[in-house]
C-alpha cells in the first residue's frame, strides 16, 4: 500500500486528498449512512500560500484573506462522523498565471474547479471506495449547483441539499416560482407547518417549524425549516430515488445533520491542527491534511468501537421530584478523550535532564549558549 503523501502528491488534479483504508476504515466502524460536503477556511496572510485569495470566510464571518478546501464527511446519527475526503479549491487566476502556479506548486495538469465539481470528485471517489450514502446533504454552495444535483439524480442517490431563495422550482400546478414565492403562497398556512426536532445538538434537541412542499416531480420536494424565535428560513431540495421510501422524517433528520460536520471542523483545527500548517506548497499542504484526517478517522472509529463500553450513564430522571442515583455513571468516550489517551499512551519518557540539555544551541564550544549547554 502507497504512503497517503504519494497519492496526495500525484493527484491527477493534484488537490486531492483521500486514501481508500482511511475511508473503509471509517465505514466499516461507524456503518454510516449520510454524507455532507462542506467548505472549510483558513485565515492566511500574505500572498505566497497555494490557493490564498480575498474571500468570504466564514468562519470570521467577514471578507478576509485565506484559502478554501472542499471536505466530505461521513455521518451516522448517534454512533460517529469523520472527514474522509478534501480537495482545495484553487481560484482560477492562480492557474491562469504561470509564474504564480509554479511558486505555489500547482501541477501543470490541474484544471479550475468549482465547489461544487469539486464534490463531485469527492463523491467520484468516495464510491469507488464501495462507500454508500443513504442520503446526501450540502449546503447553498452544492445545492445550487445543476451538475452536482444531476449527478446524484444519475446514480440514483437520495440528497437534501440547501438552495437559496430565488432558486426556480416547478410546482403541480404548473407554475414556476422562486422558493421563497412558493414559500409565501403555499406555507402561508399554519396547518402546513409541524414542530419537529432537527436532532440533538449539544445543548439538548433542536426544535423548528417544518413545511413540506410537492413540486411538479414526483421525486422532488421543497422541505422548509422555520426557527421558532427568529423566524429564519432554510430552504433544502430533495430528491428521492424511486423505490426509496419518501417521509417527511427521512428528509428532516437528513437536514439536520449539519452540526457533525461543523463538529468534525472543530475537532481537526482545536485537536489535531488542520487549520495549523505553515506549509505554502499545494502538495504539501495536500499531505498535511491527509494526516489531520487520518488522526481524526482513527479517533473517531476507537470512539464509535468503545461507545457502548465506556457510556454508562444513569437512566435520565422520570419524575422531577425523583433522586439523583448513588453512581451517575461516565459519559461516552469521545474523540478529544481517544487522543489524549493515545497521545499518553505513546508518550516516551525522557531521561532526567534532557529538557534543559535540549534547550541551548551554542555555535561552538567557547560560545556563552555552548557553554551554559
Amino acid at each position: 500500500m502507497e504512503h497517503p503523501h504519494a497519492r496526495a502528491g500525484r493527484s491527477p488534479r493534484g488537490a486531492a486528498s483521500r486514501c481508500p483504508w482511511r475511508a473503509g476504515c471509517v465505514a466499516g466502524a461507524t456503518g454510516g449512512s449520510v454524507h455532507r460536503t462542506g467548505s472549510e477556511f483558513q485565515p492566511k496572510q500574505g500572498v505566497a500560500t497555494c490557493g490564498v485569495k480575498r474571500q468570504y470566510m466564514g468562519c470570521a464571518g467577514r471578507v478576509a484573506n485565506g484559502i478554501n478546501t472542499v471536505h466530505l464527511s461521513y455521518v451516522r446519527e448517534r454512533t460517529g462522523h469523520a472527514l474522509i475526503g478534501a480537495r482545495q479549491w484553487i481560484p482560477a487566476e492562480h492557474l491562469a498565471d504561470p509564474r504564480t502556479a509554479a511558486g505555489m506548486g500547482l501541477p501543470p495538469e490541474l484544471e479550475f474547479r468549482t465547489k461544487g465539481e469539486l464534490a463531485i470528485d469527492l463523491c467520484v471517489d468516495a464510491y469507488a471506495d464501495g462507500l454508500v450514502f443513504d442520503v446526501v446533504c450540502g449546503d447553498e454552495v452544492y445545492g445550487n449547483c445543476t451538475p452536482l444535483r444531476e449527478f446524484f439524480e444519475q446514480r440514483g442517490q437520495a440528497y437534501v441539499l440547501r438552495v437559496a431563495s430565488t432558486f426556480m422550482i416547478d410546482l403541480p400546478s404548473g407554475e414556476r416560482l422562486t422558493r421563497a414565492q412558493a414559500v409565501t403562497l403555499l406555507a402561508a398556512d399554519t396547518r402546513r407547518w409541524e414542530v419537529r426536532s432537527a436532532g440533538a445538538g449539544s445543548k439538548g434537541q433542536r426544535w423548528y417549524a417544518w413545511a413540506w412542499i410537492a413540486t411538479a416531480s414526483p421525486r422532488h420536494h421543497l422541505l422548509v425549516r422555520r426557527h421558532l424565535h427568529t423566524g429564519e428560513l432554510a430552504l433544502h431540495y430533495c430528491h428521492v430515488p424511486e423505490g426509496q421510501p419518501v417521509t417527511k422524517t427521512r428528509l428532516i433528520r437528513a437536514a439536520g445533520l449539519r452540526w457533525p460536520v461543523e463538529e468534525c471542523f472543530e475537532f481537526g483545527k482545536d485537536h489535531f491542527g488542520l487549520d495549523q500548517c505553515q506549509a505554502r506548497l499545494h502538495a504539501a499542504t495536500a499531505r498535511h491534511t491527509v494526516l489531520v484526517m487520518a488522526a481524526l478517522a482513527v479517533c473517531a472509529v476507537t470512539a464509535a468501537h468503545l461507545r457502548d463500553r465506556t457510556d454508562s450513564q444513569a437512566a435520565p430522571p422520570s419524575t422531577p421530584d425523583q433522586p439523583p442515583p448513588p453512581e451517575p455513571g461516565l459519559i461516552p468516550l469521545t474523540v478529544h478523550e481517544v487522543k489524549r489517551l493515545l497521545a499518553d499512551a505513546l508518550h516516551h519518557p525522557r531521561p532526567p535532564g534532557h529538557a534543559t540539555r535540549g534547550s541551548w544551541c551554542g555555535t561552538g564550544p567557547n560560545s556563552s549558549r555552548g557553554e551554559a549547554g
